[in-house]
């Protein structure tokens, strides 16, 4: 697997990339190496840069910046999160796959959230922009559609069931994004108390 080849792929032509994904194996730990690491790199080190150098504009209030320690701090706890983030969505999605009479194979799992995940992580490099973060939120409703496209191939999910089970995904990758968010916050300030930002 070419890393910028499957990103590439995934991201525009999905309906042929995931009949590929499927015939080509894998294991959690190769794709955690050669997919999940690099990508979800991008919005931690963008956030990092974005919060530390560009700062965020805020009206009436001037630029803020988060002190160098900080930023760097809160981008190791998010990198690291969002790389336990994925497995633990895949955990909870290859549960409850019976409920979907689909297949529970959390490898299939894996590389389902992961692959899904590709925009949400290309598209973190709006970061460097901290105003433009929350376009990245529409890139996870491309995430979703990936999903939506990739459930059967990968899951063996009847198609009648596709729609419940891409619902329910969304929340667990949801619930699971915040809950990391939340945790990375949390052990942020942990070490630093109130973020401290520098203008």
């Amino acid at each position: 697997m070419n890393l910028q080849s499957r990103v590439v792929n995934i991201l525009t032509k999905p309906k042929e990339e995931w009949p590929v994904i499927v015939g080509e194996g894998g294991s959690i730990p190769g794709v955690y190496s050669g997919y999940v690491m690099p990508l979800a790199a991008i919005p931690s080190i963008c956030t990092f840069i974005g919060m530390t150098i560009f700062g965020m504009t805020m009206p009436l209030i001037g630029t803020y910046r988060m002190s160098f320690a900080h930023g760097l701090t809160t981008a190791v706890f998010s990198y690291v999160l969002a790389l336990v983030g994925v497995y633990l969505a895949a955990f909870v999605l290859q549960k409850l796959a019976p409920t979907f009479q689909s297949e529970p194979n959390l490898v299939q799992a894996f590389k389902l959230v992961a692959y899904a995940s590709t925009p949400s992580w290309v598209a973190g490099v709006l970061y460097l922009i901290p105003q433009l973060g929350l376009l990245v939120l529409l890139a996870g409703l491309y995430g979703i559609y990936l999903f939506y496209l990739g459930v059967t191939p990968l899951m063996k999910t009847p198609q009648e069931k596709v729609i419940p089970y891409m619902i329910v995904a969304a929340v667990v990758v949801i619930v699971v994004a915040v809950v990391m968010g939340y945790i990375s916050a949390a052990l942020t300030a942990a070490f630093f108390g109130i973020p401290r930002f520098g203008i």
